[in-house]
């Protein structure tokens, strides 16, 4: 069994990191929109229950580092350290956590949107500080940081969220029968 699920997971790792290659489209400040890049995490963590969610989720972090890692703007390791942080690490692990959120629900389906949403908007939250903490040398001169990073990244993450939670509600039925 416990084979079956790291296969499981391994090719819903390799389905994430291929549709987050394939942007929707590219916004003018930065940032991408992809085709559902999240769904397959959302799906392992509803599938195989938390543990396996947030695992799969890291371990998707960890492959999209290696193959575009944004180094932050000031050089010290602190910067470093919170960029994998907060926009990697973090970010894509809080979606891990989609089928302890799904459970606040005795309806599949709104637990599903529910809990998709709210794994974006944590994603959202986590690129947001990172945005106010450590790409604040980006900002346009004499723009609040915030405003800056609520912009940029509220942008394309408004738009991974109703793509994402489309697909997931949409596979509702398939997941049912895979969860229960």
């Amino acid at each position: 069994m416990k084979t079956k699920k790291i296969t499981e997971c391994a090719i819903m790792i390799a389905l994430a990191t291929v549709l987050h290659m394939v942007a929707i489209f590219h916004l003018p400040q930065g940032g991408a929109v992809t085709l559902a890049s999240m769904a397959p995490i959302i799906l392992i963590s509803h599938r195989h229950g938390t543990r396996w969610g947030v695992l799969a989720a890291v371990t998707f972090s960890i492959v999209n580092m290696a193959i575009g890692f944004y180094p932050p703007p000031a050089g010290d390791v602190g910067s470093f350290i919170l960029v994998v942080l907060l926009d990697y690490v973090l970010a894509f692990g809080v979606y891990g956590l989609a089928s302890a959120i799904r459970r606040w629900f005795k309806n599949m389906t709104l637990g599903l949107a529910f809990s998709t949403i709210i794994v974006c908007a944590l994603r959202f939250l986590c690129h947001f500080a990172s945005g106010i903490v450590i790409w604040a040398s980006y900002a346009p001169e004499g723009q609040n940081v915030a405003i800056y990073s609520l912009l940029y990244n509220g942008s394309y993450m408004l738009c991974e969220a109703i793509i994402t939670t489309v697909v997931v509600v949409s596979l509702g039925r398939l997941i049912k029968k895979l969860v229960i």
